[in-house]
């Protein structure tokens, strides 16, 4: 019984980084596609998107039938409850990266503005957070993960100076305002995904030191 528990603790670990590691390659081909106008691009994230969802159903399942039938505490609980709402996270990551994946088709002819604004640069680092805070809950790294939610306020700043520009350059030439209020909600898209990496990183703390950071700002009281 003991080992066909451990069996299962071992599929979700496995199916949990199975579609982070989906879920990243979604982003990188968002970020390149936004980033360079490419609509076969475009079209992977699509087909993508339903292998992510189904692994959403899958984790869930697996989540539902442990604490079911094995009623799990301590440290297995709290990977249990952990990969819940990693799982909820990681399928809304890959609901944004489809969400960008929309905007290239409207500002496919408007590449100089989108390289002006910079915003493969956001994009980066956004997704690099969702890397880092992937990589955290792999190796059980608390430290990892609390250096991912400083990153947010970064994000934060950049996109806040970005939605400015791209205002200033829609008043400049009204020619800009639709693909501009495209860009913007784009921009929009990538600050959601550091505020879900963030999640992330703070359900690994919880994971590794049974602490609740949900407040992070407030932890270093």
């Amino acid at each position: 019984m003991h080992r066909h528990f451990e069996d299962q603790l071992n599929e979700l670990r496995s199916n949990m980084i199975k579609m982070g590691s989906l879920v990243d390659e979604q982003l990188e081909d968002s970020m390149n596609a936004l980033h360079t106008g490419d609509m076969e691009l475009v079209n992977k994230i699509f087909e993508k998107e339903r292998k992510i969802n189904e692994f959403d159903n899958i984790i869930d399942q697996e989540v539902d039938d442990i604490i079911a039938l094995d009623q799990p505490v301590a440290a297995d609980l709290r990977l249990v409850v952990a990969a819940l709402k990693m799982n909820h996270e990681l399928e809304r990551i890959g609901d944004v990266a489809v969400n960008i994946a929309q905007r290239v088709q409207p500002l496919i002819d408007f590449q100089d503005l989108v390289q002006r604004t910079e915003i493969l640069e956001m994009g980066n680092i956004a997704r690099q957070m969702v890397k880092e805070s992937l990589d955290a809950f792999i190796h059980g790294d608390a430290n990892l993960a609390r250096a991912i939610c400083k990153k947010d306020d970064i994000v934060d700043e950049m996109n806040r100076q970005k939605f400015h520009f791209v205002v200033s350059e829609m008043k400049r030439d009204p020619r800009l305002i639709e693909p501009g209020a495209h860009l913007i909600v784009a921009l929009k898209h990538i600050e959601r995904l550091a505020d879900h990496a963030t999640n992330i990183a703070e359900d690994v703390v919880f994971l590794v030191d049974a602490k609740v950071i949900k407040h992070h700002a407030s932890e270093e009281n």
